[in-house]
């Protein structure tokens, strides 16, 4: 599977290729692979190939409803689905099934896209290893000895391998970017609210998102386009529907845009690969873009109110029957239970200034670019066999994205690298509330001046 979404949906309307087809050849590549990766907890095979022939008529009939009819994509499995087992990756949830859509899922099936089954997460979204699920631990297809990142980790996994056109990941701290970024492909965190989270199981209300995790670029276009609430307002009360024409698109030229580069906290000790990848990446911008300069940001590094959170939606139930969590998710929820009301106010209060005081950033520059994560994927194994080591360094590797969530801007994270190891690095590149265009014209603009994007791992169908 070396096409983009972008490609396959022009030969599926011109009818010189089949949805069914499709369809077989990422279930023939999950059921191949899904027993290494372990990229997926439900597999739907019987609705997937039931969507691909009502897709194949309707565009036999010339009923094409878009670049996504017919095109098979898959959901994180904390996102509902009717009918279908929606598990959040946890003992509390393996009999639960739905009975209504996320919101996002109703648009997907309106733009007629083939849902192939629900991906494999860290539990509840509470981590960034995808390593704690009641499912077993992800893995990399670069390196299945490695982890896939998290908590969007089978999401990723998939994208990488093959194993579907796209994938629907959520992002609290990282979760869409940095398992993008470990399994070399495009993950994107919109704008807070931009994207409906309705029928998402929720981590942190005030920092979650939902996002689209592709292979270039302009699929991830494509999947925000249909994702995007129309009905989202800004804190003024704007309506903020996506923009019709091409500055919606990645395409145009980037060579007007101003770049930001902030040093301290997102580039201070990184790994020394991931540097020299970062360092090469931002010379390339430099010929892209009208201007790069250092800017400073003041960063919140403070966990209290999503801790509070996260706390508050799972206390009933943690207190009737903690059995049912993993233990290492058991510890951080209950991590949040003596924060008090008037910490959460005041966190409340912190986190709308941070969203204020990021605009002034944009004042100066139109777009900021960072390293993703400041390591590459890290082995599996000594995670798994050290437990106490896990959560200090999830802690690092969403360092570089998490702040992200807090300011409630879009952030896109593209390849620009392979360690010595063969392991992907990626960039991460951001911009103002409601700045997705932006974003995605200097990531578009960065992907078509490299290789990195067509990159493929060993592991793949």
């Amino acid at each position: 599977m070396e096409s983009s979404i972008l490609e396959i949906s022009e030969l599926l309307r011109a009818r010189k290729i089949s949805p069914v087809d499709l369809t077989e050849e990422c279930l023939a590549g999950i059921e191949a692979l899904n027993s290494v990766l372990n990229a997926f907890i439900t597999v739907t095979p019987e609705s997937a190939l039931r969507q691909a022939r009502q897709a194949e008529r309707e565009i036999q009939r010339g009923e094409w409803r878009g670049p996504l009819h017919g095109i098979p994509v898959a959901l994180k499995d904390l996102i509902d689905t009717a009918g279908v087992l929606t598990t959040a990756g946890s003992a509390r949830f393996k009999e639960r099934i739905p009975a209504e859509d996320a919101d996002v899922v109703g648009r997907l099936r309106g733009a007629g896209a083939v849902l192939l089954g629900k991906q494999n997460l860290h539990e509840f979204a509470y981590g960034g290893s995808s390593l704690v699920s009641h499912y077993g631990a992800v893995r990399n297809p670069w390196n299945p000895a490695h982890i896939s990142g998290g908590s969007s980790g089978g999401s990723a996994a998939s994208v990488a391998a093959g194993l579907g056109y796209a994938a629907v990941g959520t992002d609290t701290a990282g979760s869409v970017r940095e398992p993008a970024a470990f399994c070399g492909v495009v993950g994107l965190k919109p704008t807070y609210a931009r994207v409906s989270v309705r029928g998402v199981i929720p981590l942190s209300s005030s920092l979650d998102h939902v996002g689209p995790i592709t292979r270039t670029v302009a699929d991830a276009a494509i999947l925000l386009r249909v994702m995007a609430d129309p009905a989202a307002t800004d804190a003024s009360g704007n309506v903020m529907s996506p923009p019709d024409g091409t500055g919606w698109q990645p395409g145009g030229s980037s060579n007007s845009l101003r770049v930001g580069i902030p040093r301290v906290f997102f580039y201070e000790d990184l790994d020394p690969e991931v540097a020299a990848a970062v360092d090469q990446a931002l010379s390339i911008i430099a010929n892209l873009a009208a201007d790069t300069r250092e800017v400073s940001l003041r960063v919140d590094t403070g966990r209290t109110l999503q801790l509070a959170e996260s706390y508050s939606i799972h206390a009933e139930f943690v207190a009737r029957h903690p059995e049912l969590y993993q233990p290492e998710t058991l510890r951080r929820i209950r991590a949040g239970q003596n924060i008090s009301p008037a910490q959460i106010a005041e966190s409340r209060d912190q986190l709308e200034r941070s969203r204020r005081e990021i605009r002034q950033v944009f004042e100066e520059v139109d777009v900021l670019v960072t390293p993703t994560t400041p390591i590459a994927a890290p082995a599996l194994a000594p995670l798994q066999e050290q437990p106490d080591r896990l959560r200090p360094a999830e802690l690092v590797m969403l360092r570089n994205t998490r702040p992200f969530n807090v300011w409630g801007i879009p952030a896109i994270s593209v390849p620009c690298g392979v360690t010595r190891a063969g392991l992907p690095i990626g960039l991460q590149i951001s911009g103002p509330h409601w700045g997705e265009a932006s974003i995605l014209q200097l990531a578009h603009a960065y992907e078509q001046a490299t290789e990195w994007h067509t990159r493929r791992p060993e592991c793949r169908a």
